[in-house]
């Protein structure tokens, strides 16, 4: 049976808890304690990944190089199921561990890293018992050599001629690289495709299906607009890591508001294109005006029509004019700037074209949310994998909050 094991090498356990929760969906996952969040909290954190999942498989990656049995009873007895020793540490030390974990009734997964002669490893190590070897990339080989476990396909069907126990693989594995290496091991161990991913558990669920277990991938069936309401854009801008975020905009009448985008481009202080987007628009859109003038190109007059239309939200990276009937008729306008001059109307402009605001590009039927700290573009093509990340934004947020009330500081909950 292939088994996913999920490399939590994190910093943060709450954060490895929250991720944890999303991808924790099969008996065929293995979750691993990763050596940065063992590295930063001890056995800790093993303790509390066993406490939030008491029915999973752990894996205590230790790394462990000397005082086997020492790091072995540890690492079980706060909860781990498996624990990590590496290869290239003495036969002394991978014998004390092994005959360790087997009396507390764990197993042994011995890390390869950086054996030069694979075969002979293996026959050093055939009269112990180990339960697991591990074929590893490590991560800088990777960033520096730009190499993935791919590169390492030779090596893998070598070690699975001679060797007669389960075989792990680890290294930049992604749903592309799995497909090619599925059928020369047991255990494929998966850190930030799956930890980073925009979807976490729509990605562990086609990590499963490459492997052979049938997970049904739910269709998405949902009212985005409605769904990115219950978000500030604050977590929005956080899951998409700062990008399409516009925050130079003040808001007459703010509360936050999701809408689809309908692009307007003003030339040269002609506003009439404005009027004609209003009719292009529906219930569902917000207006978001590009204009090349000091000159307001939105006032009273439009914010009535836009009201009429039952349009959303206006946002006018230009100048706005009637401040005071706008804040009368309570309608929710962002702009850059005031001027009681008005532009004209000749008919030029675009609607419904890619347009730029404050170094973003906005294209039509994006999403749009804004509140009182300023507004976000969410790329259409993006739409579900922005929500998803969204919401382990807002879950880890909530969980920070639930440890500052039992007295953690933050600078313990981000191990700063």
């Amino acid at each position: 049976m292939k088994i996913l094991q999920i490399a939590l090498d994190l910093l943060s356990i709450e954060d490895a808890i929250v991720i944890a929760k999303k991808a924790y969906i099969s008996k065929n996952i293995w979750l691993e304690v990763g050596t940065p969040l063992i590295k930063t909290h001890g056995v800790l954190a093993i303790k509390r990944l066993r406490e939030k999942f008491p029915n999973a498989t752990i894996v205590a990656d230790m790394k462990t190089m000397d005082t086997g049995d020492l790091e072995v009873e540890l690492a079980v007895r706060n909860g781990a199921n498996i624990v990590s020793i590496m290869g290239v540490a003495s036969i002394e030390t991978i014998k004390r561990a092994t005959n360790r974990a087997k009396e507390l009734g764990a197993k042994i997964m011995v890390d390869l890293m950086e054996i030069k002669d694979l075969k002979n490893k293996i026959q050093e190590l055939r009269d112990i018992d180990i339960d697991y070897f591990l074929i590893h990339m490590p991560i800088d080989v990777q960033k520096a050599k730009r190499e993935t476990v791919k590169a390492f396909l030779n090596n893998i069907k070598e070690l699975r001629e001679i060797l007669d126990k389960p075989l792990a693989i680890a290294g930049g594995i992604n749903l592309d690289s799995i497909k090619i290496l599925k059928d020369y091991a047991d255990i494929f161990i998966v850190g930030s495709a799956i930890t980073k991913a925009y979807d976490i558990e729509r990605t562990v669920k086609s990590f499963l299906k490459i492997l052979g277990h049938e997970v049904e991938i739910e269709k998405i069936d949902i009212d985005l607009l409605e769904e990115f309401e219950k978000y500030s854009t604050c977590n929005i801008s956080d899951a998409m890591k700062k990008y399409n975020t516009v925050g130079k905009l003040r808001c007459l009448n703010p509360r936050r508001v999701a809408g689809y985008a309908v692009t307007v481009k003003l030339f040269q202080s002609d506003w009439s294109k404005v009027f004609r987007a209003i009719e292009v628009a529906d219930n569902k859109s917000i207006l978001v005006i590009q204009s090349d003038t000091d000159y307001a190109v939105f006032g009273e007059l439009a914010t009535l029509n836009c009201i009429k239309k039952g349009i959303r939200a206006v946002i006018v990276y230009g100048s706005i004019r009637d401040v005071e009937e706008i804040k009368a008729m309570k309608f929710p306008v962002w702009y850059k700037n005031i001027n009681p001059a008005a532009g004209d109307a000749r008919g030029k402009g675009e609607i419904n074209v890619e347009i730029c605001i404050d170094n973003t590009i906005v294209r039509p039927g994006d999403i749009i949310v804004a509140d009182e700290n300023g507004v976000v573009i969410i790329p259409k093509n993006k739409a579900y994998e922005v929500l998803e990340k969204t919401k382990l934004i807002k879950e880890k947020e909530e969980y920070y909050k639930k440890e500052i009330l039992k007295g953690k500081n933050l600078s313990e909950i981000f191990a700063l």
